[in-house]
């Protein structure tokens, strides 16, 4: 069985179709030692170079979707060059596939965070043109929070990547200097909910996300924790982007009882530690 080249190579995580078929375009792509063309198909023996590296593209059977509660201090980097722990550290080992984050939380953020094996899942949530994909957060704010503030929050502010809004605010707990909100957005530029507080003269001391799209972060899950969604759960999330169920991959017993004992040994951590140098159905993830 043949697919288009961007089709393919959006699979693997690289980018989305339409940015992989600017790729062939630029000449970046090779199939089977020579320069791609756009409209090209490829099967699973042929060779696929992305800037002259071999790409791994083997057809998937199987889709993996994980919750992850994140921690505050980690960072959502692969490798980090200062150090510093990363949330790919703690996430089960894989052989011949690889877990790519849907979006990312700066090292400050806590909460929920998804993964996946299926690259073209990742990229349809993640895209700015998804609009049916929004984010909650919990957020503790210092200061006075008026309502005109609210108004503001949720008709619009240009910020310097251009117009930034909350689809939702609701006060959810607290009295006095802080005040905890929880807000929804269906961005997710680099701070935005941060930098939409401040633009209010306001600052945000604390911020988690409990919400992705239909994925809930379930209490049971502990920070520094994960789980996998299941089958329902994963068609539910891959129904918001229009893509099509796809088997969730089952493991045999022997690699359940590996995956139970890596499961009992994640260390909980309300902060991860620094790493030393040297040598519109609300999903619920049941237990």
């Amino acid at each position: 069985m043949s697919d288009k080249l961007q089709k393919i190579l959006a699979q693997v995580g690289l980018g989305s179709r339409r940015e992989m078929e600017r790729w062939i375009e630029q000449g970046r792509i090779q199939l089977n030692g020579e320069t791609a063309k756009l409209g090209e198909r490829a099967t699973a023996t042929d060779e696929i170079k992305v800037d002259g590296k071999v790409i791994e593209h083997a057809v998937k059977t199987a889709r993996r979707v994980l919750a992850y509660n994140k921690p505050e201090g980690e960072v959502c980097t692969r490798n980090d060059p200062e150090g510093r722990p990363t949330v790919f550290q703690n996430l089960p080992k894989l052989k011949g596939e690889r877990w790519i984050a849907v979006g990312r939380l700066d090292i400050n953020t806590a909460g929920l965070l998804l993964f996946t094996t299926d690259g073209e899942l990742a990229n349809k949530l993640m895209h700015p043109s998804t609009q049916t994909v929004d984010r909650e957060y919990a957020v503790r704010v210092a200061g006075e929070v008026t309502p005109e503030i609210i108004e503001n929050l949720k008709k619009g502010v240009v910020l310097e990547d251009g117009m930034a809004k909350f689809t939702d605010v609701q006060f959810f707990d607290g009295d006095g200097y802080n005040q905890w909100y929880h807000v929804c957005i269906m961005e997710g530029r680099n701070r935005e909910v941060r930098r939409l507080w401040e633009s209010q003269e306001l600052k945000v001391s604390r911020l988690k996300r409990v919400r992705y799209g239909c994925v809930f972060l379930p209490k049971q899950i502990s920070v520094g924790k994960w789980k996998e969604l299941d089958q329902r759960d994963t068609d539910e999330l891959a129904k918001l982007v229009d893509l099509p169920s796809v088997p969730v991959a089952k493991l045999d017993p022997q690699e359940m009882k590996k995956y139970e004992r890596e499961l009992n040994r994640q260390k909980t951590r309300q902060k991860a530690a620094p790493k030393n140098k040297g040598p519109k159905r609300k999903v619920r993830i049941d237990s």
